[in-house]
């Protein structure tokens, strides 16, 4: 039976590379895009790929956007890549930085999650939530991107726990700096140079996922911690 795949974040970087993959093999790829605009792009990029419209940056409306649309009946993997970053200090940083990253980074993901979970159970399916070492460790200039990661792996973790008896397998990646536009806006925001070379291919942070996507039934990667070779 072909797999059923709904994905965040395919408009660049690791959600890119994912999707590709995806469709490459046969699976049904479904594709959440922020807004229709956005949503003929990557159906233009991922031909046979569908596309659901829902804003993680407006977690309550999600509920209601899908409501609208018809996400597929069964669901054998949700996968969590979508994210932003906003650095900053702690004294610098204001309340809508602070509600926007929580949203899109945490938020809106427990609430697809919560969403689409009567599919999953359905599929006995499986939940990949693309963290960062920042969800493990936080630094200076960092706060808001790394509460929001920690809070993501709670969430994870959490979830794990609540529907292991469903079957369902969750799945918590943990790369350190990955060559993505996300990469050079921080190496922007950060004041350096940027330097693709340095970083984790995408690639490479693509077949971790795939890896823990692909596991047989009996066994589950909870965490996969990746940092680039030096």
């Amino acid at each position: 039976m072909t797999k059923v795949r709904l994905l965040t974040g395919a408009g660049s970087g690791i959600g890119a590379v994912v999707a590709e993959r995806l469709i490459e093999r046969g699976d049904e790829l479904w594709l959440l895009a922020r807004d229709a605009g956005r949503a003929r792009e990557l159906a233009r990029r991922f031909p046979g790929a569908r596309t659901l419209v829902g804003d993680l940056a407006e977690p309550a409306r999600l509920s209601w956007a899908l409501g609208q649309q018809s996400p597929p009946d069964r669901l054998d993997a949700l996968l969590h890549i979508a994210g932003m970053v906003e650095l900053g200090a702690v004294g610098d940083l204001t309340p809508k930085i602070w509600q926007e990253t929580l949203a899109v980074n945490v938020v809106g993901p427990a609430e697809l999650t919560r969403l689409l979970l009567p599919q999953l159970r359905l599929s006995r399916g499986h939940v990949v939530f693309a963290n960062a070492g920042a969800g493990l460790q936080a630094k200076a200039e960092w706060s808001a991107y790394a509460a929001s990661k920690h809070a993501l792996r709670a969430l994870a973790d959490a979830l794990r726990e609540e529907e292991s008896a469903q079957g369902i397998r969750v799945t918590s990646l943990y790369p350190g700096r990955t060559a993505t536009p996300m990469q050079q806006k921080v190496h922007q925001q950060e004041g350096k140079p940027y330097d693709a070379s340095r970083w984790i291919p995408p690639e490479s942070v693509a077949t971790a996922l795939l890896t823990a996507l692909d596991l047989p039934p009996e066994a589950e990667l909870t965490n996969i911690t990746i940092r680039p070779t030096p």
